[in-house]
């Protein structure tokens, strides 16, 4: 069964603690998440809602992840970190806390150089349509990629339906990442 994997968004989530968790319960509770992602890049006060987050998740028995931010996560006992693809050099700094490794990968050659590293998984996109994230690559790719690699791929990019988690999962993939399927 694959995987779902949740991501936040301010935009929908929103930058005032109790909104945030508010919604955030929200959609865990409406949703079946295995994995979260606490992503806002601009909250100045990240921090303070990277603990709650991480709290909340756990409450609920959702595997939570914290974004680029490593260190922090090791700090919030947080399950892992998700990072960005020019984070490549913090996966042996991360792995070494003992954390779970995600980090986005856009090519081929990405998923490659972070199985390498030793990451323990990739988010790979966009897969499908998403807003700002530009052409999709679709299906194909995905179904390239198995059998050549060992590291847990992550679809992530205009998966919103019940129809799109199908055929991702179709592929082989591990999981798939959505913020709007979670909404």
């Amino acid at each position: 069964m694959i995987k779902s994997y949740l991501i936040t968004d301010p935009e929908f989530y929103g930058r005032n603690l109790i909104t945030f968790i508010q919604k955030l319960s929200f959609a865990i509770d409406k949703n079946s998440v295995d994995f979260a992602l606490y992503r806002d890049k601009k909250n100045l006060e990240y921090k303070v809602f990277a603990k709650d987050f991480v709290l909340t998740c756990k409450d609920k028995n959702i595997i939570p992840l914290l974004h680029q931010d490593y260190k922090l996560a090791k700090e919030l006992n947080a399950f892992g970190v998700h990072l960005i693809s020019t984070q490549f050099d913090a996966i042996e700094k991360a792995k070494k806390l003992g954390l779970f490794v995600v980090i986005s990968a856009h090519t081929l050659e990405e998923i490659q150089k972070a199985q390498d590293l030793g990451a323990d998984a990739v988010t790979f996109s966009p897969i499908f349509n998403s807003p700002n994230k530009g052409k999709p690559i679709g299906l194909a790719p995905l179904k390239e990629i198995q059998g050549k690699i060992n590291i847990k791929i992550i679809a992530l990019g205009g998966i919103t339906t019940e129809e799109q988690i199908n055929a991702v999962e179709s592929c082989g993939v591990f999981a798939y990442a959505s913020i709007r399927k979670f909404i």
